[in-house]
This record gives C-alpha cells, structure tokens and sequence, in this order.
C-alpha cells in the first residue's frame, strides 16, 4: 500500500494469513499461511517461490543476517530456509508451533511450542537447551540485546530466562492471553494481561496495571517518548505514558483482535479499522530506540535482536 493508502497490489494465498510479514535486506516479504505454506513475495507482489508444510503456519518469520528464514508451523516441525526456499534443517518438538521466533546476538534462536516448553537452537538446528513451563507457549520472546529472554505462557507465568536457558525471574500474571511481552524506556516490559497492560520493570516487580475495554491480546509498541500504544478487543487504541495514564485514545470501530499497530519512520501510525480497512492516524513519535520495543522487533519485522540494536 502506497503513502497516500492507495492498493499497489495484492497476492492471492490459498487461506487466512496469520502469520506476519518480513522483509528482508532486498525488499522480498516473508510470510506463513494457513493454506500450510510458507511464500516469498517480490517487492512488486510476484512470488518468487512457496514451501509446502503439514499444517497452519501462523508463526511469523525471524530472518538472519546470512539471509536464513526461520519460522514454525503446527506440524510440530521449526524451519530454516535458504534464500531461495530450500531447506536448511528442521527440529521437531512436541507440539504445534504458533509462537514466532527471535534471534539473539550471537545467532541462537528462540521460540515456544505448544508442547509447553521454550527452545533455544543453535544456527546449525541443534538444541542448545529447552526451558519447561505448565502451559503452552503461543506467545513470542522478546530479547534485551544483553542475553535476557523474556516470554509467557499459558500457565500464568512471565518468564525471564539467562543465556543458558536458567531461570532469571518469574512473575504471576494469572493471564492466559496471547499477548507478546515488548521492551520501552529503561528497560521496562509491557505485555497485555487479560483485559489490562502491565508495566514490569527488568527484575520481574510489577510497576502498574491499566484496566482496557476489552482482552489485550496484541502486543503493545512502544515509541520515543516512551508511550505504549495498545490495541484492545473492542477497537481502541490507546497511548499509555511511562506511568500508565491515558495521553489519548482512538476509536477503531469495533475491530475485534486487530493485534498490535505498526509505525512507520515518520511517526504515522498504522491500525486495522472498520471491515478490515486500515487507518493511519498521525501520531508525531517515532519507534523507541529500544532492543524490543514492537513485535518482531523492527520495522522490518526481522526479529532479529542485532536489528533491532543497530
């Protein structure tokens, strides 16, 4: 879609799509579909090729610095592409794969399955280690760039994790939403719990909670001025500040599970509206300057930390 919100082009899958996009170095766009492939997109919306799994791909992509694809697939199956869609390796686990990979600095990936544990992996595919919980995990980490990574699970629990998978800390949340735990100023984490954002400071203390209309599943962004843009179950969306006040708020009609907005470098920010249509609203900030600060991490939804880091 242009600037001016004019269509450029569509591309036709086979069923719903889940899975959000990536894009890469080159511009091709990365993304899984419930039709049980996995497509790359030319900028121009050509398919430049699709690869066949066994079930739903609602994972969103992670992509390496070498140009590897990583993503997961309720099969029970994790991939890493080639550039050109052939494989590199697989790593089975126990259950389906929802929970959409990220990638630390020194190349280890990390993800969830719904088999209740989280997985770190080598680039070479091997299992560095897995870390259990009492839940599914459909939700995606996020890293602080300094070898903490940060998750939750259906269990009620928001864990923090060292390197080597030991435990850091873990906190009570009750909640058994979808919502993806992000990074803003000083290191602070939002994650929507239930019907409410929580604030968590970097050693697991709760700082506040701020009720919404309606289950926050999406994961917040957060942008320079250290605001928390959330998106609720019944359409609106709301600027946090730092203390978890309301600085304002926009109706979306009714929208239903938008999942989080998206922001470009001008600050315009981007959120699904009435009958599946897209608004911009001009907010005037731009992302923080944080190792995680949105959903897979960067604009280019990567989620790869030395992205986000740069």
């Amino acid at each position: 879609m242009s600037s001016n919100g004019v269509s450029k082009w569509t591309f036709k899958t086979g069923s719903e799509v889940k899975s959000s996009p990536a894009v890469g170095r080159d511009g091709t766009i990365y993304f899984g579909c419930r039709d049980r492939k996995f497509y790359a997109i030319s900028p121009q919306g050509k398919k430049k090729w699709e690869f066949a799994t066994e079930a739903w791909v609602d994972s969103s992509p992670a992509l390496a610095r070498d140009g590897t694809i990583y993503f997961g697939s309720w099969d029970k199956h994790f991939y890493a592409l080639n550039p050109d869609g052939s494989v590199k390796w697989r790593f089975q686990t126990g259950g389906e794969i929802d929970s959409s990979p990220a990638v630390g600095a020194d190349g280890t990936i990390y993800f969830g399955s719904h088999d209740k544990k989280f997985y770190a992996l080598t680039f070479e595919g091997r299992k560095r280690w897995e870390f259990a919980t009492g839940g599914q995990i459909v939700s995606s980490p996020a890293l602080n760039g300094g070898g903490v990574v940060y998750f939750t699970s259906v269990d009620g629990f928001f864990y923090a994790l060292n390197e080597d998978g030991s435990l850091r800390w873990r906190l009570h949340t009750g909640g058994i939403t979808e919502s993806s735990p992000v990074i803003g100023l000083e290191g602070t984490l939002y994650v929507g719990v239930n019907n409410y954002v929580w604030a968590i400071d970097p050693d697991g203390k709760k700082k506040w909670e701020r009720q919404m209309i309606g289950v926050v599943e999406g994961p917040p962004l957060v942008v320079a001025d250290g605001s928390a843009y959330v998106v609720s179950w019944e359409g609106d969306l709301v600027a946090l500040d730092t203390d978890g006040h309301s600085r304002w708020s926009f109706f979306l009609w009714n929208n239903y599970g938008c999942g989080s907005p998206a922001i470009g470098a001008d600050g315009t920010v981007y959120a699904q509206g009435k009958y599946y249509s897209f608004l911009a609203l001009d907010a005037n900030q731009p992302l923080a300057r944080t190792p995680w600060p949105k959903f897979r991490g960067d604009s280019r939804n990567t989620g790869n930390v030395n992205e986000t880091t740069r």
